[in-house]
């Protein structure tokens, strides 16, 4: 484990809560920062995660489905181009862990971020590095969908007429390094230490899962979690295919982002279309090369998907 400051690995003491007085407690958050801390260094336990997390909703939107789907030919083909993108965003992603890394060490080394200028203990660092991080991924989500050109590489995600558990990583290479740059970005203003960084990168990965599978919950269950959490109906509404649906609902774990920053809307899931009635050729939704090159073509205005 990095040599973390006392008040970073020790929230008992920091917040005047003696550590005799609550060892279970002290030993939990210690087993927490401990197994998170080097996460980064065991990548084929990371990939459990990812591969439990789709098999998990693969298997749940077989058997509560929100909508019936309409593939091109079948469901594997569907997931054979969405993991195709998937496999270049991790080997992406894999390549910026080394930066993100050295720029969590580096916050450490020159006490650099909020956690260290404000002293922060293990819990309030958590928190801050947490939501720092989910803050990241709703602003570069705005981004993309307000900048026409980064918008040309986000569009290959929306273009998907057939939402499902594998849509969630369906991300152009640009899309993922531009997520990737907004990521370490917040990693430096919050200093996350690795832990915080770890603990995020779960969460975003799993709920990611869970906000594009194909699942019917209980809608008081659906609302309840939209209060605080991204929810799978509150996501649907963001592929929508027409906007001001599609530019809205941009959080990826945390809701509260889109409510209190006015980006929130709501549609009933019986109205929900997938797509995009723009911007892209819907038939061609499956084309892998299509897909990877339509970023750097120019902008067709007469696709009209209607």
């Amino acid at each position: 484990m990095a040599n973390y400051p006392a008040a970073l690995t020790q929230p008992w003491e920091k917040n005047h809560f003696p550590s005799y007085l609550f060892p279970k407690y002290t030993a939990m958050w210690n087993d927490i920062i401990g197994y998170f801390q080097n996460l980064e260094q065991r990548p084929i336990e990371r990939l459990a995660i990812l591969v439990g997390g789709l098999l998990f909703f693969w298997i749940l939107e077989g058997a509560i489905p929100l909508l019936p789907l309409r593939y091109k030919k079948n469901k594997l083909r569907h997931a054979g181009v969405n993991f195709f993108f998937t496999v270049l965003h991790l080997i992406l992603h894999t390549g910026l862990a080394f930066i993100i890394i050295r720029l969590s060490d580096w916050c450490l080394q020159q006490q650099f971020g909020l956690v260290y200028w404000f002293h922060t203990g293990v819990l309030l660092t958590v928190i801050i590095g947490v939501l720092s991080l989910d803050f990241s991924s709703w602003l570069v989500h705005l981004v993309m969908h307000k900048n026409k050109y980064l918008w040309r590489f986000h569009l290959i995600h929306h273009s998907d007429t057939n939402v499902d558990v594998t849509t969630g990583l369906r991300h152009h290479p640009g899309d993922s390094l531009l997520r990737g740059i907004f990521f370490m970005l917040l990693i430096l203003v919050s200093g996350a230490p690795m832990y915080a960084v770890m603990i995020y990168q779960t969460l975003v990965v799993l709920a990611t899962a869970f906000t594009h599978a194909n699942i019917n919950l209980p809608k008081p269950v659906d609302k309840a979690l939209s209060y605080f959490l991204i929810s799978p109906n509150m996501h649907k509404v963001h592929h929508h295919w027409k906007q001001p649906y599609t530019d809205s609902n941009y959080g990826a774990v945390f809701s509260i982002w889109d409510r209190l920053l006015g980006t929130f809307s709501f549609l009933d899931t019986k109205e929900l279309k997938y797509g995009l009635d723009r911007y892209y050729p819907a038939e061609k939704d499956e084309d892998i090369l299509t897909l990877l090159k339509k970023p750097f073509m120019q902008p067709d205005d007469t696709i009209n998907n209607t």
